[in-house]
């Protein structure tokens, strides 16, 4: 697949799946909500196999690539949809907007990338002063919107150490092959957790909830984790930054005009920072080289 169509289509798929996420979990329960969602795209991904008589890499360096999309898969989506639960969707979507922020800080520590320059040092306290921002907003609700907040930060720290992981393993793993052997990494322990946490079906459940595990089945655990893995590995990671300058401010319009979120002046400030901040850590540099060398 072309990379620039990958690129479309995650940034339709990730603006979709805050609201989508907030919806598959109500009257059902958010842990059987995401176990229901990797069992779809698990079995999905195995009958894309079947149907080509094909499988997937199962060599060492493969098995490392699963093991670290797996593990990313299943500790950041817990955390993510039980704070979905507690802040406007659009919100879940903002915080995820720093990831090239906190994926540079891992990438420091894993890939020895050089990553404090100025301006990323500048986007990475806005991106401090956005999130302080909207905790601030959260004070005047009740303690569990605080806990959410933090809960959607643990998420995306979970999710880019396992990006900058998969980068350094280096396997050469397409994104088809990543995303089912993450998949299948990841849905033996949504189910332990489920099991031993919940345990129950729900005995009703809204048609809403049932179609956006279905979407989030499909286009969030298979055709949006491919999209996304096939562009960390034919994409430069400032070009892959651009889709999370983009679907923060589409999510909030989604989540205001189809489910009726309000929000809070500390909030909408907080997610100005935090793409300004994107803005000066992914391409501060770059447009001051550019300045230069068009003086020079």
């Amino acid at each position: 697949m072309p990379p620039f169509v990958a690129f479309i289509g995650v940034i339709l798929i990730w603006a979709t799946t805050p609201l989508a996420i907030k919806w598959s979990s109500m009257g059902a329960g958010f842990l059987f909500a995401v176990t229901a969602r990797m069992a779809i795209g698990a079995v999905i991904c195995m009958l894309i196999l079947m149907a080509g008589r094909s499988r997937i890499r199962h060599d060492s360096p493969a098995r490392k690539v699963y093991l670290a999309a797996g593990l990313g898969i299943w500790s950041s989506m817990s955390c993510t949809y039980w704070g979905s639960q507690h802040i406007p969707s659009g919100l879940l979507s903002v915080i995820f907007g720093l990831t090239p922020v906190v994926t540079g800080v891992w990438a420091t520590w894993l890939l020895r990338e050089r990553v404090f320059t100025p301006f990323r040092i500048l986007g990475m306290g806005l991106g401090v002063l956005g999130l302080s921002l909207i905790f601030r907003e959260g004070l005047g609700y009740r303690q569990e919107y605080l806990f959410g907040i933090a809960a959607i930060v643990a998420a995306l720290a979970l999710q880019s150490f396992s990006a900058v992981w998969i980068k350094r393993i280096n396997a050469g793993v397409s994104g088809f092959e990543t995303t089912t052997g993450g998949l299948l990494v990841a849905l033996p322990l949504f189910l332990l957790s489920w099991w031993l946490v919940d345990g129950s079906f729900p005995l009703q459940m809204e048609a809403r909830a049932a179609w956006s595990i279905l979407y989030l089945g499909i286009f969030g655990s298979v055709i949006g984790f491919m999209l996304y893995f096939t562009l960390i590995h034919a994409w430069p990671a400032n070009r892959v930054a651009l889709i999370t300058l983009v679907t923060p401010v589409i999510a909030l319009m989604i989540g205001h005009l189809f489910n009726a979120e309000s929000i809070g002046l500390y909030e909408w400030v907080g997610a100005a920072v935090i793409l300004a901040a994107l803005v000066s850590y992914v391409y501060g540099d770059q447009l001051v080289r550019k300045a230069m060398t068009q003086e020079s």
